[in-house]
């Protein structure tokens, strides 16, 4: 297993787990048979050509504009028009900012295509500018511009030479600063939380929400940091990291965090929250509530305990009347919660901000980027938290983050993300486990409907739609490459099947409206290109990882592991120190996650087996014990086993 020297998940050579080649061996699944190099060519050369039908009807009929509606052959300004309903005070001639390019350069060189990756860097380099009178969204144009615009440098100036010698001169790092230092505006406040929302040209507008989510201010430091370490100006990353701390510091005692809170005061505003999207935001909660107690006397419980615990949170959020704010004035002037769609009356929206999940993804992957302790002990004591009070078997509920009681039992198409992130710490048997019931669920609805509600067994009357999101396509390559088992390769094949069917039209790929009916919706988000599309390219061909350490920010944007930006290089990857590894005679507990490796590096003949990530045995295989002290951590609730009166470890003691 591992050394007490051993501080990394990630050493630079070693062969512990990291994003780009996971080649490991598994035996959670039986292998499927049939899946040759032909077919894997057939699959590879599938994504190919979707790809470029999704880019090439961009660039025909919506660049240099953000996003294209495949079904009308038009644009969208949709960076701008996130929060801006009304569209008002857009520039006069404005032309977008050319997202979906920003966000496909990455993957037009993961699919080998060096050319059209030239023409869209120095095409950037001499149209993009960003001042202009623009509102966009801090996390949204975090992940996806400044995300996109660093991993394009770095992919333009690493030693494969994919650029015409002399042509670039670090234009797209020039632009990367300049909306950076715009960004240093948004974390002007008495927290140093960063508002949800900026005018690039002006800043924080008067009369701004201060209203933000988990993910919005505690998911920038992957960005924000390279921007620094690029750079050599540490402002940006200084700014994410005390954004971070700050919001590390309002954790309840159990470890948890709500989903949204106020930047000025540091309050938490919703108490609830998952490892995906949050509950509804005040703007639709009234229609859900209507619906949902409707629901509640003819549903097909899921069991009684998770019906109490639904209904008892309806009736607590019923008493607040600004979650349950119904009249249009009033959503209309709540960008913070969504951009509410021309469906705003049936309660539909393309983009959920009250979201979580990227926060648990940032803390580990800026650890694994920047080697700082700081990050991997955030992370250890989240993860914990959340096996401990959001787990039930393979789905993850809702919980309160001040008792850790449930509130919400639903599926939310963000929690898919989750095994991937299991992946990078070792515990495979638990992702493995969540991701064939989410594929279960594809495999129901042909896609996967943005929210479920688990305890009713029925889809959210009004999150319906499928907005050709890469959370499977995501946790499915990382299953892969740790397993290398083919079925994955048959869950790929099953998504490729279906975009084709379900969303693919002549003028792109639609989002899904509806699951039931399948009726599309008129927006094809630039994340299908640069996530959708990539992993599952991935999956089928992942030469471009082949000799090199990456991770992926949220948004499929590969930054390289660099011994130069580790604040703390890991150690060496050592064979000869597995002499530290705990015994059965050691007294001293110890579990994969604690020790920061992958639990399947494991040599055969170590004597050990590490079940899950928190898993830590009892000190004998017979699990008799004297004292509470010689008993371990149970593998799949993460709470502590305790000794009983007979003599033997167990769940003696239920801790609520």
């Amino acid at each position: 297993m591992a050394v007490a020297r051993f501080r990394s998940i990630l050493a630079l050579k070693s062969r512990v787990l990291i994003v780009s080649l996971l080649l490991l061996n598994s035996t959670f699944s039986q292998p499927a048979a049939g899946f040759g190099d032909a077919r894997r060519r057939n699959m590879k050369e599938k994504v190919r050509q979707m790809f470029y039908h999704a880019y090439e009807n961009y660039m025909a009929f919506a660049f240099p504009h953000d996003e294209l509606k495949p079904l009308t052959s038009t644009f969208t300004d949709s960076l701008s028009e996130l929060g801006n309903l009304k569209l008002e005070h857009l520039p006069q001639n404005y032309q977008g900012s050319a997202l979906t390019l920003i966000e496909s350069l990455s993957s037009l060189v993961v699919l080998g295509n060096n050319t059209e990756f030239e023409k869209g860097v120095l095409w950037l380099a001499e149209n993009l500018s960003f001042d202009v009178d623009a509102r966009v969204n801090l996390f949204e144009c975090n992940i996806r511009v400044l995300g996109g615009l660093l991993s394009a440098h770095i992919l333009a100036t690493d030693s494969k030479n994919r650029l015409e010698r002399g042509i670039y001169q670090n234009q797209l790092l020039d632009l990367a600063e300049d909306l950076g230092r715009r960004f240093l505006r948004a974390f002007d406040t008495p927290t140093g939380l960063p508002y949800a929302w900026i005018n690039l040209k002006y800043g924080v507008v008067e009369n701004e929400t201060t209203e933000t989510s988990t993910s919005g201010c505690g998911s920038l430091i992957l960005e924000m940091g390279a921007l620094s370490r690029l750079t050599g100006n540490p402002r940006y990353e200084n700014a994410a990291r005390h954004a971070l701390q700050k919001l590390w510091s309002m954790r309840s005692s159990l470890n948890l965090l709500g989903t949204t809170l106020d930047v000025v005061t540091g309050e938490w505003i919703e108490y609830s929250s998952g490892i995906g999207a949050g509950i509804l935001s005040f703007c639709t909660a009234g229609l859900f509530e209507r619906k949902a107690r409707s629901s509640l006397q003819k549903r097909n419980p899921f069991d009684q305990e998770r019906q109490r615990s639904s209904a008892s949170h309806l009736e607590e959020l019923s008493e607040n009347p600004v979650v349950y704010a119904l009249n249009r004035e009033r959503r209309m002037s709540c960008p913070s919660c969504m951009r509410v769609t021309e469906r705003d009356e049936q309660g539909v929206w393309s983009k959920d901000f009250a979201r979580v999940d990227s926060f648990y993804e940032y803390l580990l992957k800026a650890y694994i980027l920047f080697g700082s302790e700081e990050f991997w002990d955030m992370f250890h004591s989240v993860y914990l938290a959340v096996q401990k009070y959001f787990r039930h078997g393979p789905w993850y509920h809702e919980a309160d983050m001040r008792t850790g009681r449930a509130t919400y039992w639903q599926l939310t198409s963000l929690q898919a993300f989750w095994p991937g992130l299991q992946i990078l710490i070792g515990d495979v048997a638990a992702a493995n486990a969540s991701h064939r019931e989410f594929y279960h669920v594809w495999e129901r609805f042909g896609v996967l409907p943005e929210r479920y509600l688990l305890d009713r067994n029925v889809l959210h009357p009004t999150e319906k739609y499928y907005p050709l999101r890469p959370e499977l396509a995501e946790s499915t390559f990382y299953l892969y490459q740790a397993t290398k088992d083919p079925w994955y390769m048959e869950v790929g094949e099953s998504i490729v099947s279906s975009l084709n069917r379900y969303a693919k039209v002549t003028g792109g790929f639609a989002s899904i409206r509806d699951v039931t009916t399948m009726q599309q919706e008129d927006h094809q988000h630039s994340f299908f290109l640069s996530e959708t599309c990539k992993y599952l390219y991935l999956l089928y061909d992942d030469t471009f990882l082949a000799g090199q350490n990456y991770i992926f920010t949220t948004e499929g944007h590969p930054l390289p592991i660099r011994s130069s930006w580790h604040e703390k290089l890991p150690e060496s990857y050592i064979p000869h120190n597995w002499t530290r590894v705990k015994n059965e005679d050691d007294v001293l507990h110890v579990s994969s996650m604690s020790l920061q490796v992958c639990p399947v590096t494991v040599p055969e003949n170590s004597g050990r087996r590490v079940e899950s990530a928190c898993h830590i045995p009892d000190n004998h295989a017979d699990h008799r014990c004297r004292t509470d002290s010689e008993c371990g951590i149970d593998s799949t609730t993460c709470r502590q086993r305790t000794c009983s009166l007979a003599g033997y470890c167990g769940l003696w003691v239920f801790i609520d």
